[in-house]
């Protein structure tokens, strides 16, 4: 296994580092240091044949303003803030309205948006690269100096794993994730829509017509959210569902997991490539790419709806709100620590 490093210049007097982790099964991970975005994870199919199985843009000029989150860490709270406010200890604090009146993945000051300290390492069995990056308080209107460590992991299992370790001097909400769109056909052939998932959840969260959650859990029985035993992406595309239909006919739903969890499993016929998704987190958002602007120059070729499929474990800010979600408030005695863990085959 090996770490390579090069300078990426998108423009005059930006400097960027890119990553690539290669394990010794022809796997590869490359990501900048730069939002952390993953470019490229390189896998084999079936027959060997190793191709990417990410979405990412072809000028790397793209990242820095980065509209769609390709690939990116998402923070300081990943996903929508109703009305930009919140509030902690009986006080409200303002932040940016990015999505309408609404604050979206991080507002102005966002973790996709900031050059992140990259540090290699090697162990016996892995090899890697910790992003560190300190948000000061007051950062977008959030409470609280943060530092955060993420850290980008490979071994020889064909098992990529993210971490999250942060600490902060004032209570603050915190959810971090990351914003890959997978795509397992390879080089972009086909769109996610024959994907199979798999996910052991029975409750998803409902949105509103600006798809915030209303606070109620629908149960997934008998409806297109229906992953326990796999379906396709492609039934809830063609749903007449109206949680689908709102969000522009898919998916982009918080689905809660069950106790004890269990995975989240993605199969492609085609390539015959599977992902399965371990994670100590409560939920996760599935988008699939119902609304990615069309005609953007990816690495491999032009982008279109439902090219991507993003499975975004994470705690939901809907907690900021409702009490029975899982809480996004980290205290000053806390440690934030998950792990989501990607294991291709």
């Amino acid at each position: 296994m090996n770490i390579t490093s090069k300078n990426i210049n998108p423009e005059e007097n930006i400097t960027w580092q890119l990553y690539t982790l290669s394990n010794d099964n022809q796997m590869e991970v490359s990501f900048l240091n730069y939002g952390g975005a993953i470019t490229e994870i390189r896998t084999p199919d079936r027959n060997g044949k190793v191709e990417n199985v990410v979405l990412g843009y072809k000028d790397y000029r793209n990242y820095i303003a980065n509209p769609t989150f390709f690939g990116a860490i998402i923070g300081r709270v990943a996903g929508r803030i109703k009305d930009a406010t919140f509030n902690v200890d009986n006080q409200s604090f303002s932040l940016t309205a990015n999505d309408g009146e609404n604050h979206l993945h991080g507002g102005a000051t966002a973790f996709h948006q900031s050059v992140w300290e990259a540090t290699p390492f090697e162990t016996e069995t892995t090899i890697g690269v910790k992003l560190s990056h300190k948000s000061p308080d007051g950062d977008d209107g959030y409470p609280g100096n943060i530092h955060v460590e993420v850290i980008y992991e490979l071994n020889n299992q064909n098992e990529f794993t993210i971490t999250y370790d942060a600490t902060t001097d004032r209570t603050t909400p915190l959810a971090l994730t990351n914003h890959t769109y997978f795509n397992l056909s390879g080089d972009l052939k086909g769109t996610i829509e024959n994907h199979n998932v798999t996910i052991g959840s029975s409750q998803f969260a409902e949105l509103d017509e600006y798809l915030i959650p209303t606070g109620k859990k629908l149960n997934v029985k008998n409806t297109p959210f229906d992953f326990t035993s796999g379906r396709k992406i492609k039934h809830g595309i063609h749903s007449n569902h109206l949680q689908n239909n709102l969000v522009g006919n898919g998916y982009d739903h918080y689905f809660l997991f069950g106790d004890p969890k269990s995975d989240i499993a993605v199969t492609e016929e085609e390539s015959g490539r599977t992902l399965i998704v371990y994670t100590d987190e409560p939920g996760m958002v599935m988008y699939t790419s119902n609304n990615l602007d069309t005609g953007l120059e990816l690495n491999e070729g032009i982008s279109e709806r439902y090219l991507g499929l993003c499975l975004e474990t994470q705690r939901h800010p809907a907690s900021l709100i409702y009490g029975d979600f899982p809480s996004i408030l980290l205290h000053p005695e806390e440690r934030y620590h998950s792990k989501t863990r990607f294991k291709f085959g």
